[in-house]
């Protein structure tokens, strides 16, 4: 039987799946992410912008966070002032990421379907994202969306690229 895969506004009761997840997913644990938002800072974004998840088996196993620029220099968070320093969009962009879909389910187009439920949820407004330089997997995979490189920056001895993208 196959699994069904449900994409979906995240509510509170997604919360402790997406912190799973992102736990599950630093650097330190040999992830991707490159930071970690709190409980709080998640909750807040909900308030503000739509949370995208995956969801299995009423598991989260795909996150996709958006913040608005207004929420987002609130939380300082030092790797996103350095992406908005480098490229800061319009007065209406919003910042796109962290996305992360579980081990188990890579390479299913997940990260794809959050997005395009992204797009329904927030048409017409510009995203920008950053994405580590040696990231070849998230790099491929959000050039396969159609979303171009703008800039670039430096933080903690690491390149990173900005992308941005409107649809």
């Amino acid at each position: 039987m196959k699994e069904q895969i449900e994409i979906k506004v995240a509510t509170v009761a997604e919360l402790p799946g997406i912190l799973k997840l992102q736990s599950e997913n630093q650097i330190a644990q040999g992830g991707t992410l490159s930071g970690g938002m709190s409980h709080n800072q998640i909750e807040e974004m909900m308030k503000d912008m739509p949370q995208i998840v995956a969801v299995v088996d009423n598991q989260v196993v795909g996150f996709l966070l958006t913040t608005s620029q207004a929420v987002s220099k609130k939380q300082n968070i030092p790797i996103v002032d350095a992406m908005l320093a480098s490229y800061a969009g319009n007065t209406d962009s919003y910042i796109y990421g962290p996305v992360c879909v579980s081990q188990t389910q890579r390479g299913k187009g997940l990260a794809q379907l959050m997005f395009k439920e992204l797009l329904y949820q927030e048409p017409n407004r510009e995203g920008i994202l950053f994405i580590r330089s040696d990231n070849e997997a998230s790099l491929r995979a959000h050039e396969k969306m159609g979303i171009k490189k703008v800039s670039g920056f430096s933080f903690n001895n690491h390149e990173f690229y900005v992308f941005a993208y409107k649809f």
